[in-house]
């Protein structure tokens, strides 16, 4: 079990010091806090703090070699919460839970052993090279056994959306294949689900867990790296390894017996040995509910798998408002990544520099921008740091079921996940674009800096779904999640764009998401200074931000 320790490393004890050193000066002077409303030009320097030298080294740091990646529940995720906490004590933030900076996360994982093939008309697929395996349920070893394949479209049963491809068939002890995504993704037609922009049901966590509310024996997915939006490797990177996930009292016997993904040609292959075609198959899963039985093929698979038990920690500090203290804005980023694979050849570490250190970073750049204003904002500010985002937005999850704040209490969230790498831009990118009042604070601010709010520019990505935010907003919470854009500001940063953006497509959950010095980081602190403001504007008006009455989301 992962105990958290303060661990001591004499290269930073200089650092320590003189954090401690600034923990004392900021304790003295905010003994007695200050009821005077700040000016303008108060808010604006605090707003001006924001740099991006510091944010840098917050960066530097955390994807750094001896994080190891920062794998829950490991060496690094012991580093990660020491480095938060000597930053956030320096700030003279609080402890958010209680006495303690830590939200205890209880996590099982569950590595399967690679030594694995998937058996198929004949023939055995290979584990990572054409499909990749495993299981939900705390056991040492599972399988399917000569189960038959039945194609089931996008694996949706959405009754709002009138669409079950689920109706008229029992898949009872069978596996069914599916599409990544949803409809509305192949059709482009906004009547359809919600068009291009992908919904939860796109979402391969819903995938699996209908499949098992469907009583399957085995579920998997088709990859295609434009409906799915990212390519084949980081299935092979991100759902090989240890899995990490909650352990229910039934050991989570209530899903599939096996899990996975296979790669478009292996499901190519399968539909032309059913005597089908995958395109036309494809095609009609668009149309409607659908389902077809696969001839005679069958799935057999064994899953041996290592189980072990741990506590990971969320982290989340506060400054207590000035007036409403007992009123929440929430600043919310994932410190977690993949960790290291002493399987792999050549680097083994997954950094993850601009997934999340550079958010997890910039929530340290934000909090010390509210402690330089002379009257802290009227409402208090958390910031919330939470693990295991990588394995299914655990961290968040757990906060949602157990919040240390009630969402009552909560006005509102702004999550903060891989920041604007690609410099300066004309406009900013929302995620989730018109479902909250949120939308129109942070246009007020964007105008600030001469900017535009602009939409989602990867809708198809499902976004909105795949971050901490989306917790928030099971919760009721309004939240945004916002950052970058796709106007460069001038030639020279389009051309820069061109550059970097193939380097950080290419690097995504890959060993080379690593801190760059060539990085651009000021659109980075262009993003960290809206979302100061916004949640700076938060604390001071009146009303709390509400969903838009279009939104999924409502205030419970």
């Amino acid at each position: 079990m992962f105990i958290l320790t303060h661990p001591i490393n004499n290269k930073r004890t200089a650092m320590k010091l003189k954090m401690t050193l600034s923990a004392l000066t900021i304790a003295v002077l905010s003994g007695c806090v200050s009821t005077t409303p700040n000016t303008n030009a108060d808010v604006q320097t605090a707003y001006n703090s924001i740099n991006a030298a510091q944010l840098a080294q917050h960066i530097k740091t955390l994807a750094s070699d001896e994080f190891g990646g920062r794998a829950p529940s490991s060496k690094g995720e012991e580093l990660t919460l020491a480095y938060l906490s000597d930053q956030f004590k320096a700030l003279g933030y609080q402890p958010g839970n209680g006495d303690s900076f830590f939200q205890e996360v209880p996590l099982v994982s569950i590595e399967a052993d690679a030594n694995m093939t998937l058996d198929i008309g004949g023939k055995a697929y290979q584990y990572k090279k054409e499909m990749v395996m495993g299981t939900s349920r705390i056991s040492a070893l599972e399988s399917i056994n000569e189960s038959e394949l039945v194609f089931v479209g996008y694996g949706v049963n959405a009754p709002e959306y009138n669409w079950n491809d689920y109706e008229g068939i029992d898949v009872t002890g069978k596996t069914v294949v599916m599409l990544v995504n949803d409809p509305g993704f192949a059709t482009k037609d906004e009547s359809m689900f919600t068009g291009e922009a992908m919904t939860y049901y796109g979402r391969w966590t819903y995938k699996f867990e209908e499949a098992s509310r469907q009583g399957a024996a085995g579920a998997i997915i088709v990859h295609e790296t434009a409906p799915a939006s990212y390519p084949w490797s980081v299935v092979e990177n991100s759902w090989s390894g240890e899995q990490f996930g909650f352990q229910k009292a039934n050991n989570n016997m209530d899903r599939v017996a096996v899990e996975g993904w296979v790669t478009v040609n292996v499901a190519k292959e399968l539909f032309e040995k059913a005597g089908l075609n995958f395109d036309n198959a494809k095609t009609n899963a668009a149309k409607g509910a659908y389902n077809v039985d696969m001839g005679d093929l069958t799935a057999s698979v064994t899953v041996k798998s290592k189980i072990k038990t741990s506590i990971s920690y969320n982290f989340i500090a506060t400054l207590p408002g000035s007036t409403q203290p007992d009123e929440h804005v929430i600043y919310s980023a994932h410190w977690d990544h993949l960790g290291t694979d002493k399987n792999r050849k050549g680097d083994q570490i997954y950094n993850g520099a601009h997934d999340n250190a550079t958010g997890t970073g910039g929530m340290i750049e934000v909090a010390e921008a509210f402690v330089k204003l002379p009257t802290r904002p009227n409402r208090s500010m958390t910031f919330l740091a939470v693990t295991a985002e990588e394995q299914g937005l655990l961290g968040s999850k757990f906060y949602a079921a157990n919040p240390v704040i009630p969402a009552n209490k909560t006005v509102a969230n702004i999550n903060m996940d891989s920041l604007n790498l690609l410099g300066k831009v004309k406009d900013i990118s929302v995620v989730g674009i018109g479902k909250s009042s949120l939308d129109n604070m942070l246009q007020s601010a964007a105008k600030q800096q001469g900017r535009v709010v602009s939409g989602d520019p990867k809708p198809a990505s499902g976004g909105y779904y795949r971050s901490d935010h989306f917790a928030f907003a099971n919760m009721g919470v309004p939240a945004m999640y916002a950052g970058g854009g796709t106007q460069a500001l001038d030639e020279a940063t389009a051309n820069y764009r061109k550059r970097m953006s193939l380097v950080l497509r290419g690097c995504y959950h890959q060993p080379c998401d690593r801190y760059r010095d060539e990085w651009d980081l000021s659109g980075a602190v262009q993003d960290l200074q809206l979302f100061y403001q916004v949640g700076y504007d938060i604390s001071q008006q009146q009303d709390w931000p509400t969903w838009n009455k279009t939104a999924e989301f409502q205030r419970k």
